[in-house]
């Protein structure tokens, strides 16, 4: 038998021993099931579960989702990144509303063509919440497969993952697609690691693994190599006034866009203020998909309390529970707690989430 074929009935028995126990597996309706894929895109487990549990005892409902104010859903989501997929979870929410009446769909198409949702999030959705046996082929999954068949094909490649899910859907168990899917992404985050050093002792499928038996599972799977980041040097501006920072709006478009941040510019770059007093502050960087933030902040108490126009004074009591101020600036925020005092008091539950 083919490695695939072998697949299904020791992985779901291992699964069904071993699975980590988490509130979406408790409660997998469909709602539910959506948003934890979306928080857990490029997303630590372990980092999303109080995300999730805040996110649904104030948004338990699509119709409270496709309600809700863009500003308090970003502040929901800061910490979490790639603040686009809060956005496009409101605007399917809302395709729901429109469309089906508030119901979620509940076939795979029409699943597939809300807003933000792809092949993979649609396929664990269907597979999961309504038993459709599709498959849900993510990173996980895709390093899983290939070692297992000892595929060579790239991975970053399109064609590679239709190829993938098209072989799992051939050996697929009918009665439990998404029993199926969640081992399949279960063994690849806690056995099956990415980087070399899979668990193989501890695999449902070592005994038929190809990359196993031949001393391959540093080679496989098959990725291309990223391109080189773009860096930036950018000057952050920590301006104060009366125990309050000053934060201004990005652009609606772009990166970060729309998020409220520390005034910051490309260095090296004047203060923006008029200032009462200048001095160095602590240094940051960032990585997003395609570019590098190299940062140094310069601590400034403003001469007055004008601000440029759309800009605002954030006190404590705002930045926690208003202004969502994306994780790019995490580096800056002990300096800013200091300043404006009291800081072992912070909801750090709030400001501080990665």
């Amino acid at each position: 038998m083919e490695p695939l074929e072998c697949l299904p009935v020791p992985l779901i028995q291992w699964y069904r021993e071993n699975a980590r126990v988490l509130p979406w597996r408790s409660d997998p309706t469909p709602y539910h099931v959506w948003i934890s894929e979306i928080m857990l895109q490029q997303t630590r487990v372990a980092a999303v579960l109080n995300y999730y549990r805040r996110f649904l005892e104030e948004l338990p409902t699509v119709a409270a989702l496709a309600g809700a104010e863009e500003d308090r859903l970003l502040k929901l989501w800061q910490g979490l990144g790639y603040y686009n997929r809060a956005r496009n979870l409101q605007r399917a929410a809302r395709q729901i509303m429109e469309t089906y009446g508030g119901e979620f769909p509940r076939t795979y198409p029409e699943i597939r063509g809300l807003c933000g949702i792809g092949d993979y999030t649609a396929g664990a959705i269907a597979s999961i919440a309504f038993g459709i046996p599709v498959p849900a082929v993510d990173g996980n999954v895709l390093r899983v497969v290939s070692r297992l068949t000892g595929d060579e094909r790239d991975i970053t490649k399109p064609q590679t993952r239709a190829a993938v899910g098209e072989a799992l859907r051939q050996v697929m168990p009918a009665r439990a697609p998404g029993e199926f899917n969640q081992a399949l992404m279960e063994l690849g985050a806690t056995v099956c690691l990415p980087n070399g050093a899979p668990l193989c002792s501890q695999c449902p499928a070592q005994a038929f693994c190809t990359a196993c038996r031949t001393g391959r599972t540093g080679e496989l799977p098959v990725k291309a190599a990223k391109k080189e980041r773009r860096v930036e040097a950018r000057t952050v501006f920590l301006i104060f006034y009366q125990n309050k920072v000053a934060l201004r709006r990005r652009e609606k478009r772009g990166l970060l866009a729309g998020l409220w941040e520390y005034p910051n510019e490309l260095s090296p770059a004047p203060c923006p203020v008029e200032a009462a007093a200048l001095e160095d502050g602590p240094a940051g960087r960032h990585i997003f998909t395609h570019i590098e933030w190299r940062m140094r902040s310069v601590l400034v108490e403003a001469g007055e309390e004008t601000l440029p126009e759309g800009w605002v004074w954030a006190g404590r009591r705002e930045l926690e529970q208003e202004y969502a101020v994306p994780n790019a600036f995490q580096d800056f925020q002990g300096a800013v707690k200091r300043r404006l005092g009291g800081e072992e008091t912070w909801q750090s539950s709030i400001f501080d989430m990665a």
